[in-house]
């Protein structure tokens, strides 16, 4: 799986690519068809943007938007978020492969 992690007005540093990585992981045990997560990182006059793009085989892709003041809470929230809808993605498929 590969994850790429990107800068808008920001200088992504090593710790913050890190715990990005680190969070991403996360998303593989909830669905193991994950090909790649993009992650893009915009600094705001408020605070920050995050954008978590989520490639998975078979579907189109999942992006997933966050905006908080503080990075860390915006990355935690959005991988929260986008692990909600891959496992609810992962629910569908299966109840609808199983018939109910």
């Amino acid at each position: 799986m590969q994850i790429n992690v990107k800068g808008k007005h920001l200088e992504i540093t090593e710790a913050i690519d890190s715990y990005v990585r680190k969070k991403c992981e996360r998303l593989v045990r909830y669905f193991d068809q994950v090909q790649s997560i993009d992650c893009v990182i915009e600094k705001e006059n408020n605070g920050f943007h995050v954008e978590f793009i989520v490639d998975v085989e078979h579907h189109e892709d999942f992006i997933v938007n966050y905006r908080d003041a503080d990075l860390y809470a915006a990355i935690d929230l959005a991988v929260d978020r986008e692990a909600r809808v891959i496992s609810e993605h992962k629910k569908r498929m299966r109840d609808h492969k199983h018939g109910g």
